[in-house]
């Protein structure tokens, strides 16, 4: 029903072949041919290469043009259907887009995967092989652009008219390196070869402004004096799953509006020459600048307005020329704007839209104040992801005055205005008014992009239950008791395609069988398998797909890390960006505890375990790199230690990444989500793992909560405090060092990495760790005060997995209880309750072109050619 059956990427033996025979049956024949066919043109038009010195690379991207092939005409075709049919159109934008590779995903999309790997077999080539040459896109640091990624491949396949619009980083996050256990960063070039699935248009380049100052004329204020930065959009295909529609992720590029100064040129000044197209195409040249110097921060800001005011004109140019098909009109009524517009801000990064759409609509449409200010908060709506106030994005004014001094004049009067009606609504209370401020006096002065999110918009949401009731009750409870029919919640999901179909292709096939594969678009049919948890044969199939998976994992680690693992034990992961909050930390003192226990007791029996950490840490943040350094040197010793043997080890996964995570995820057992209560917002990775069928060990953070809910306490692991139990012991005043006296265990572990144990040529590297959680007022993040009850829940985990068969029943349960948590639900219930949309399991109808590769190849038999052309403006 997948790419294949064996998601290894080694080359197919005849057995693996069979297996591929699964409920989608053979390929057919004709198909075959063609994609044969377009594959060699591909390989000799656009390659310019023959069969005698074409590189594997070379025979990558005649299969991903191939591809695109089979997208472009449903993708012309989708736009036309919106251009005529003038729908309400979703926008999403986000700083972040963590696509991974998109070959697969592009294949299983269409249906086609079977056809591609069978007509490559008969080239002599292997898909496996050549999805190795493929980049992943890390446009993203983690969760938040995952989630992005996700949520673009559901709004395509329940047929909603949604764009993506975000930046085309030219290096995307760093590539991770680790030398003598630390992290070294190295740059992602990931567009080094290009990008087979991106489409430039220069054509539609939108001018974006900077810096400059404010005058007035005739009595209106006027931004004059800008820099201008040109912003040219690349076009992504979003294909939806089986339904030909395919949607659009635009990114913007920043280039200069004059690359080449002739008179620096000719002075001899060849640095001049070229010094504004350098500067101007900073803006794109990296995701997420270090914001810890002034540069960085300025730097961080224009990328942020320049994704806005690129992205605002671009909605507006297709308000303006999307009236029912009819290219002849424009629409300059806004008064429809809201009913045919729809923003989603995801985070505070694009919180400037709120400012950047008023100063268009009042300065460049004319708008009167009230109207403005009404049709862009009906237009926009804001997705919370923190509950750290640290996180919360500000902005000085000093430096808003700087870059974007008509849009800091616009928030102030937004603030104005909106303290007005604060005043009206509570007279005489000053707390209100400072509470609800968005600009923020405490010392330098500094714009709260959160607030002004809020303000601007008609809805605020969170991405977790407890997350979104914690909003209201912290960090947002004056915004929440000022308009709390704002507030909402819209608990995070994932998409199955990739995270089940893609990844898990064993799995799939053994639940199709069950239940057909109405689960692939409905999630939630996967509650159909609790009729099978004691049918024997289901139970055998669920645990053999397991082992298969291991084995190949341990064979992938041996071969890419040189580590050597036992598939018989329990596979315990923990794969997120490293970050003090996320309690990494926690992991390993347990790691250290079973060590302890083992040495201590050579002779007893041990549940066999591989602890697997991965994720990157902030190139600034010092705590998290030396956290992965000590996980590196614990895993040294540990892993080398003849008393131990293979009952324990410990690997860090070097440069997680999203290509990774889909090899990882099947084969885990158990998932770590151990993070304080109250601190994560939802977590993706968690649902991830338990559609694979991993147990999960966590704290009530997050979706943990909801996933809890879905599946029963009975088959999760929970442990430590709740949210209620953390604010009573802050409130009470924490102290560590009780927790590190009464316990004999973890003041050994402690001491152990405070002495040196693990560091003995440095025995002082890891003070700083140790003081961070022993010093007065330290341990933040509470684990010491978690220790106890997460040693005993590892206790029981280690416990059930003695009785395998009580462990997959278990497993299988997981499985079945994961439907909440399909990113399909998630944007269905945007759609309703934010967007007003409504989603549609419905298909467009094929395109009426030739396929290609057969004779009419390109042709199209309804509509016009220049609608072939013209794809970019719709």
């Amino acid at each position: 029903m997948s790419k294949s059956s064996s998601s290894s990427k080694t080359p197919l033996t005849d057995k693996d072949r069979r297996k591929q025979i699964s409920i989608r049956g053979l390929p057919v024949l004709e198909n075959v041919a063609s994609v044969k066919k377009t594959f060699n043109r591909h390989l000799h038009f656009t390659i310019v290469k023959d069969r005698n010195v074409a590189t594997n690379r070379d025979y990558f991207l005649s299969i991903a043009y191939t591809v695109r092939d089979h997208l472009v005409g449903r993708w012309i075709r989708t736009q036309q259907h919106y251009y005529e049919t003038d729908p309400k159109r979703v926008y999403y934008l986000s700083l972040e887009y963590y696509m991974g590779r998109s070959l697969s995903n592009m294949m299983i999309n269409l249906g086609i995967e079977s056809e591609l790997d069978e007509a490559l077999y008969e080239l002599g080539l292997s898909i496996e092989e050549l999805e190795e040459f493929e980049e992943d896109a890390g446009l993203g640091n983690g969760g938040l652009g995952r989630l992005a990624a996700c949520f673009l491949d559901s709004m395509a396949t329940l047929g909603l008219a949604g764009y993506g619009y975000g930046l085309r980083y030219e290096f995307g996050i760093f590539q991770q390196t680790i030398k003598d256990g630390f992290q070294c960063e190295e740059p992602d070039d990931w567009l080094r070869y290009g990008n087979p699935w991106e489409i430039p248009r220069p054509e539609y380049q939108i001018p974006v402004n900077l810096y400059g100052r404010v005058i007035e004329q005739d009595g209106k204020p006027k931004w004059v004096d800008t820099k201008v930065i040109m912003a040219m959009p690349y076009d992504t295909p979003v294909p939806g799953f089986n339904n030909n529609v395919v949607n659009t992720l635009r990114l913007w590029s920043a280039k200069a509006a004059q690359k080449f100064n002739f008179q620096f040129f000719n002075d001899g000044d060849y640095l001049n020459a070229v010094s504004d197209q350098s500067l101007a195409e900073n803006v794109t040249r990296v995701l997420y600048p270090n914001d810890n110097y002034k540069q960085g921060k300025e730097l961080r800001l224009k990328q942020e307005y320049f994704l806005v005011a690129a992205t605002l004109s671009d909605i507006i140019r297709r308000y303006k020329h999307s009236k029912f098909g009819s290219a002849l009109t424009t629409r300059d009524d806004f008064s429809t704007f809201p009913d045919k517009v729809a923003i989603q801000l995801n985070d505070t990064h694009p919180a400037l839209t709120i400012a950047e759409l008023m100063r268009l609509l009042l300065d460049m449409e004319g708008l009167p104040w009230d109207k403005a200010f009404d049709i862009t908060k009906r237009a926009c709506a804001y997705t919370n992801h923190t509950l750290m106030p640290e996180a919360v994005e500000r902005w000085s004014v000093g430096l808003l005055q700087h870059v974007l001094p008509r849009h800091l004049q616009i928030i102030f009067e937004i603030n104005l205005r909106h303290l007005q009606e604060v005043a009206a609504r509570y007279p005489g209370d000053w707390g209100r008014l400072r509470d609800l401020s968005i600009v923020e006096e405490d010392g330098e002065k500094r714009i709260n992009m959160a607030y002004l999110a809020i303000v601007g918009s008609h809805a605020v949401n969170g991405v977790a239950k407890i997350h979104s009731d914690l909003l209201k009750t912290t960090l947002f409870k004056s915004f929440y008791e000022l308009t709390p029919e704002k507030f909402q919640n819209k608990t995070n999901g994932i998409t199955p395609r990739r995270w089940l179909v893609l990844s898990n292709p064993n799995l799939s096939d053994a639940i199709a069988e069950r239940i057909g594969e109405d689960w692939i678009t409905s999630l939630d049919h996967l509650k159909s398998l609790r009729e099978f948890v004691d049918n024997e044969a289901f139970v055998r199939d669920i645990q053999r797909v397991k082992q298969e998976n291991k084995q190949r994992l341990a064979e992938w680690l041996l071969k890419t890390q040189n580590q050597k693992i036992n598939p018989m034990s329990i596979y315990d992961m923990q794969v997120k960006r490293i970050h003090e909050y996320k309690r990494q930390l926690l992991n390993i003192l347990h790691v250290v505890t079973l060590y302890n226990r083992i040495r201590a007791n050579p002779n007893g029996k041990f549940v066999p375990r591989t602890v697997m950490i991965g994720g990157k840490a902030a190139p600034g943040y010092h705590m998290a790199k030396k956290i992965i350094k000590l996980v590196n040197s614990v895993g040294n010793i540990v892993n080398n230690d003849p008393v131990i043997g293979d009952r324990l080890k410990v690997v860090f996964l070097e440069n997680y990444r999203v290509t990774m995570a889909e090899q990882i995820i099947p084969a885990a057992d158990l998932s770590e989500q151990i993070s304080l209560a109250g601190m994560e917002a939802s977590g993706t990775s968690n649902m991830k793992f338990m559609l694979n069928g991993a147990m999960t060990i966590c704290t009530l953070d997050g979706a943990n909560v909801e996933m809890a809910e879905e599946v029963g306490n009975d088959n999760i692991f929970i442990f430590g405090m709740t949210v209620e139990e953390v604010e009573k012991r802050k409130h009470e005043g924490y102290n560590a060092r009780e927790f590190y006296e009464k316990n004999a265990e973890l003041k050994q572990v402690l001491d152990q990495i405070k002495n040196g144990y693990f560091s003995p040529e440095n025995p002082e590297l890891f003070h700083d760790i140790v003081n961070s959680l022993l010093c007065d007022g330290g341990d933040h993040y509470m684990l010491l005060a978690d220790y106890d009850s997460y040693i005993k829940c590892q206790d029981r985990v280690s416990e059930l997995f003695k009785d395998p068969i009580a462990w997959t029943k278990k497993s299988i349960l997981n499985i079945a209880a994961s439907g909440k948590f399909s990113s399909d639900r998630t944007i269905a219930d945007y759609a309703r309750e934010i967007w007003n949309v409504e989603p549609t399991l419905r298909s467009l109808p094929n395109p009426h072109e030739g396929r290609p590769g057969t004779n009419h190849e390109g042709e199209a038999t309804h509509g016009s050619s220049q609608a072939l052309a013209d794809l970019a403006k719709y």
